[in-house]
């Protein structure tokens, strides 16, 4: 697979001007087409990912991380690329596993690779990692199978199953949302494990906000099921 050919990173940022920089020129090094999309920024988020060498698509107010993603996704479907691999642009994922996620890919037929934290939580915050295990165990049960890490956005996606999902979120539910959608279609799914780098950011996701659209998003799978 030529990678730097058939895969664009898409990373959704909401004022990461501390970050964006040093992300963008690691993971050039592996994936060159760099997509950063700006999701209404107070900062200098743009233009940090701009001198770094990435394309900006800049959303001129916060429409949402799973809104982002759409954006950077229509994008690199116009592009006619194969892939796109999904990072987030506070620092979190580490560079050094894009490898991981793409050796992933090579070796088995997977359409969907996903990033895994949970083999080594010592540094994810409590809460986190108590939320992330209860909304990836609620959504294994409505799937029927083991999914360790639900809500990870280090991601590597094939596209033309991707291109086919009618997304309807816009937030941060949007991981379970297409998680959801591949595995719906009976699309091969893998886990990989990845470090994750917790520093001092304030997290943006909102702990009852979030939560509450999750379980709304959760619901509506459910009926679906059952609708069948």
């Amino acid at each position: 697979m030529n990678w730097p050919v058939e895969c664009i990173v898409i990373i959704p940022c909401l004022n990461e001007g501390a970050t964006i920089s040093g992300l963008v020129e690691q993971v050039k090094r592996v994936l060159p087409h760099i997509v950063v999309v700006d999701d209404g920024s107070n900062d200098d988020t743009a233009q940090n990912a701009r001198n770094a060498g990435a394309q900006v698509i800049r959303h001129e107010r916060t429409l949402g991380k799973g809104a982002a993603l759409q954006t950077g996704t229509k994008y690199a479907r116009q592009k006619g690329v194969g892939w796109v691999l999904t990072m987030d642009g506070d620092g979190q994922h580490a560079p050094e596993d894009v490898s991981s996620l793409l050796s992933a890919a090579e070796e088995g037929g997977a359409d969907l690779i996903i990033g895994n934290r949970m083999a080594d939580t010592h540094t994810m915050p409590w809460i986190r990692r108590m939320v992330n295990r209860w909304m990836s165990g609620q959504l294994s049960r409505l799937a029927g199978i083991s999914i360790p890490d639900s809500q990870c956005g280090f991601r590597l996606m094939r596209m033309e199953p991707l291109s086919s999902l009618s997304l309807e979120t816009s937030h941060f539910e949007i991981e379970s949302e297409v998680l959801w959608g591949f595995i719906r279609r009976k699309l091969l799914v893998r886990f990989v494990p990845v470090r994750t780098i917790y520093k001092e950011e304030r997290s943006k996701i909102h702990p009852v906000r979030d939560t509450i659209r999750w379980l709304r998003w959760w619901r509506h799978a459910r009926r679906s099921i059952r609708s069948r």
